[in-house]
């Protein structure tokens, strides 16, 4: 049966998540008295508890000693309100691009351009508003644009001509950098009035109004994730993709729409980048990369170990910048921040893998 059927016959997918009311077993022990009742789960013990505590906030209480740490070593350049606006007021593209990862990743794809797409969309707004004269309200409109059409040239590739979601994203990250350095003519494109950078900078209670951009993304996200049916659709899809579609879940169209999700993430990050630096290098936009992958692996170890959730991501995506702005305070030389974001990629990595492998034991 293609994807997009429908199936009468397919079972009711709310009955395969949670919910605060009884489920269907409970129901129908309690409606037939001659069934015995349901079983259940095994109460957890006061150490199994405070371990479970331990495992999900275990990187917040490094976040927090990290503070300490810094605080301790230098008190007067570290523990300054400059030093926490840079580290809370720097971080909008990697917020956007993290969080188009992570759409990427809740149903089992993987996306390389999200980095390209937005610097794609960065470059576009000033070369058509500078260059062209475009009108800057329709110049941000066809920039964002840009972010959702090359998501869904993603989802073509990927879904309809069936290309490996790595090599097909490698290969669009690298056109869309190539054509973002092409319209700009390899150089840094500016020229953008300075009244639209409150889009990005404008100060609310102490600090850049792209700060709380990012804090609304993520409960959004995590909204759709928990309460709606396309967000749980989406987790059964990268659960396993199979028995989706045996529930009536149209796979390839929830996959589909990640990547389109994912490009306009990147669309509007750009977009909201630009506007606040005023112009835009097209080449230093593979920059974000590593850190959004670092960021969201990461974010695999709070909250809800074993899984990527919008709430790691952010503490995650803070939690890096802290740790390299306080050893840039400290002196250390520029190269820390490579180094940094490497080291706890391969550390978010092995533990999400050992979390994942410990959750698949318990359940034997």
């Amino acid at each position: 049966m293609s994807d997009g059927a429908e199936r009468t016959d397919a079972p009711d997918t709310t009955t395969l998540w949670p919910s605060t009311g009884p489920t269907t077993l409970e129901a129908d022990g309690a409606n037939d008295p001659g069934k015995p009742p349901p079983a259940r789960l095994p109460r957890m013990s006061r150490g199994q508890y405070a371990w479970q505590i331990a495992e999900r906030y275990s990187l917040i209480a490094v976040w927090a000693l990290m503070i300490v740490v810094y605080g301790l070593a230098a008190p007067s350049t570290f523990l300054t309100v400059g030093t926490f606006d840079t580290i809370a007021g720097s971080q909008e593209p990697l917020v956007f691009i993290s969080f188009a990862l992570l759409v990427t990743f809740l149903v089992g794809e993987f996306d390389l351009s999200v980095a390209s797409m937005l610097g794609l969309s960065a470059t576009l707004l000033p070369v058509l508003y500078t260059l062209h004269h475009v009108a800057l309200p329709l110049a941000i409109i066809i920039s964002v644009l840009a972010g959702v059409v090359a998501g869904a040239v993603n989802g073509f590739l990927v879904i309809v001509v069936r290309v490996s979601p790595i090599v097909a994203t490698l290969g669009t990250g690298t056109l869309w950098l190539g054509v973002a350095l092409g319209i700009s003519n390899l150089e840094t494109v500016g020229g953008l009035p300075s009244s639209i950078a409150n889009i990005s900078n404008w100060p609310l209670f102490g600090l850049p109004i792209s700060f709380y951009y990012g804090i609304l993304l993520m409960l959004v996200i995590a909204y759709v994730i928990r309460y709606t049916p396309v967000g749980r659709h989406a987790i059964f899809v990268g659960a396993n993709r199979e028995v989706a579609r045996l529930a009536g879940i149209r796979v390839n169209r929830i996959r589909f729409l990640t990547y389109v999700m994912s490009g306009t993430l990147c669309g509007v990050g750009g977009a909201i980048l630009v506007c606040g630096l005023g112009g835009f290098d097209p080449s230093s936009s593979q920059s974000y990369l590593l850190p959004g992958f670092s960021a969201v692996f990461l974010g695999t170890a709070v909250v809800k170990p074993g899984t990527f959730n919008p709430v790691g991501t952010m503490i995650a995506i803070y939690f890096l910048n802290t740790g390299i702005v306080g050893l840039e305070v400290l002196g250390v030389s520029g190269w820390v921040s490579d180094v940094f974001y490497g080291a706890a990629l391969v550390i978010a990595v092995s533990v999400s893998a050992l979390v994942r492998r410990r959750q698949l034991g318990a359940t034997d």
